[in-house]
């Protein structure tokens, strides 16, 4: 796997956040279902988000730039940068200088012509003295290589598509897996669109334990709602004669109708605030025993009758004396 860093796009010295907001835009850019036609699709999905899984977790991305370990969060190799130095020359002699002789050279000072190095290496990597069985000479430390980890199986990429209305109120969603089970998924406080969500083990088998699920959430517009941070805003038309008498009326949220009271004489561009009918707050804070949720704010748009014959003439030889754009020196 290569650096993570660069698999991602970003530096060493980027943020947690820059950090997420790099997986993200990689994820949605690569999900397999916006790549039917590249093969290479999953695998470049899956290596973006084991980088971002190493990156997040700050233990593990401390590990990697201490060298401590792999891209793949295995532990790095022990006898990593053992070079020349100290390690063995071409003819097989540990520091041997110039003539082949042990203690010359670059290791000069360790002891003298005389000294046999092997009880030494006996001592620190457990080796033993005389043939192997079989009778055959030991090889390198007199340690065998250890078996490669078990791997867990590989990740499963999934797109939910959550109607507005639903992200707005943090309610849960339907999906099904690819083995045919279908569970109930609780979305985050504060999802928006592109949230990554992880099921743990719901991916494909392997012999050190089943990958992952990856669930991309896509939330979908609304035709008259829309999100601002944690509120919600619309427009709300309301009749003249409403706004200039005064009235109650039906105003939709995402959780069903609510009446909205005009005062008499409202003008149009009025912001009126429903507390708690936004969206669900990431603060983590619960109201009721359910998420904390932002306002909808509904603007009062005043709308004129489509035949203004009747309207004008009530109007007539009436003036409106106000002066509405005197703030503007007009």
């Amino acid at each position: 796997m290569r650096d993570p860093y660069s698999t991602l796009g970003i530096p060493r010295t980027a943020s947690e956040a820059d950090v997420k907001s790099a997986y993200r835009k990689l994820a949605k850019e690569l999900h397999p279902d916006r790549n039917k036609d590249n093969p290479k699709a999953a695998e470049n999905f899956s290596e973006v988000t084991r980088a971002y899984d190493l990156l997040s977790d700050k233990a593990k991305r401390a590990q990697y730039d201490r060298g401590e370990i792999d891209a793949e969060g295995n532990p790095a190799n022990p006898f990593a940068g053992m070079g020349a130095r100290g390690g063995y020359g071409r003819g097989g002699t540990y520091g041997a200088g110039p003539g082949g002789a042990p203690g010359a050279g670059d290791f000069g000072g360790f002891g003298g012509d005389d000294v046999d190095l092997s009880d030494l290496f006996e001592g620190l990597f457990g080796g033993r003295k005389g043939p192997q069985p079989g009778g055959g000479p030991r090889r390198g430390f007199g340690r065998q290589p250890p078996p490669p980890p078990p791997k867990r199986g590989a990740d499963i990429q999934y797109r939910l598509a959550v109607p507005f209305v639903d992200a707005a109120a943090g309610r849960d969603q339907r999906i099904t897996l690819a083995d045919g089970k279908a569970i109930n998924l609780k979305l985050p406080a504060g999802v928006e669109d592109g949230t990554m969500m992880r099921l743990k083990d719901k991916g494909h088998p392997g012999t050190g334990g089943h990958g992952d699920g990856i669930v991309m959430v896509e939330v979908g517009n609304h035709p008259f709602f829309r999100r601002e941070g944690d509120n919600i805003r619309m427009d709300l038309p309301v009749t003249l004669d409403e706004a200039v008498r005064g009235a109650k009326v039906k105003c939709p949220t995402v959780d069903g109708a609510v009446m909205l009271t005009l005062k008499p004489g409202t003008s149009g561009g009025t912001v009126m605030r429903l507390a708690g009918k936004g969206w669900t707050k990431k603060n983590g804070k619960t109201v009721d025993g359910k998420p904390e949720r932002g306002d909808q704010l509904v603007t009062i748009e005043i709308q004129l009758p489509a035949d203004l014959a009747a309207l004008e003439q009530r109007l007539d030889g009436w003036v409106d004396t106000a002066r509405p754009r005197e703030k503007f020196g007009l």
